[in-house]
């Protein structure tokens, strides 16, 4: 089958891996982008462009695994524009817990913060330190006051990462709420996308399960 490219999000390169990996599909390969770019969603449609443009000449198929992820619909232009798809739903918590699921757990308290497996590896980088918590702590309860719990939304069952979601979750002074969710959306996007990718279906050996 002709070399298919992943686009991702450098949040999800690790699961991303796991997948392919999983299912020995040799013939797919993952590009991220800084994880750091939502903080300047703004520049995400282009980034994604450009590596679009030049993956076009290697590759005979292109995903790009990002949901909409703060981009207010640009990164969807760019994406009918280049004739590519991309991961569904308007984060990456809605496409693990599954839109319904994540609908629900929104509407039952709006007040919600929500991390997931990478975001809780990187909690003191991208929330602490990025938001300016670790040199003025009372920045904490001005960024954090409206949030009334903590929902970890976690890919793998792990003690040490549920604890350190626990902690992070008292550092910011709010509930805690754990939520396995598995890859989601995720996986099966990956997937669809393999099947779509190959030229033969019936190379294709196995189905990830998260």
């Amino acid at each position: 089958m002709a070399p298919a490219l992943i686009i991702a999000c450098g949040a999800l390169a690790r699961e991303l891996t796991a997948v392919i990996a999983a299912n020995g599909w040799q013939h797919v390969q993952v590009q991220c982008l800084p994880a750091d770019l939502h903080n300047r969603p703004e520049k995400i449609p282009d980034a994604v462009r450009e590596k679009i443009r030049a993956g076009r000449a290697h590759f005979g198929r292109i995903l790009v695994a990002y949901a909409d992820c703060g981009t207010g619909g640009l990164l969807d232009r760019v994406l009918e524009d280049e004739g590519v798809e991309r991961l569904p739903g308007a984060h990456c918590y809605e496409f693990y817990a599954g839109a319904a699921a994540f609908a629900a757990i929104a509407e039952a308290e709006p007040g919600s913060f929500y991390l997931t497996d990478f975001l809780v590896r990187h909690f003191e980088r991208l929330v602490i330190r990025e938001l300016g918590i670790e040199r003025h702590p009372e920045l904490a309860p001005q960024y954090f006051g409206n949030y009334r719990r903590l929902v970890y939304l976690a890919q793998h069952a792990d003690a040490q990462l549920q604890e350190q979601a626990r902690q992070a979750a008292a550092r910011l002074g709010l509930a805690f709420e754990y939520r396995f969710t598995g890859y989601g959306d995720l996986a099966r996007t990956v997937v669809g996308f393999y099947r779509g990718a190959a030229r033969d279906p019936d190379t294709e050996q196995q189905t990830w399960q998260s």
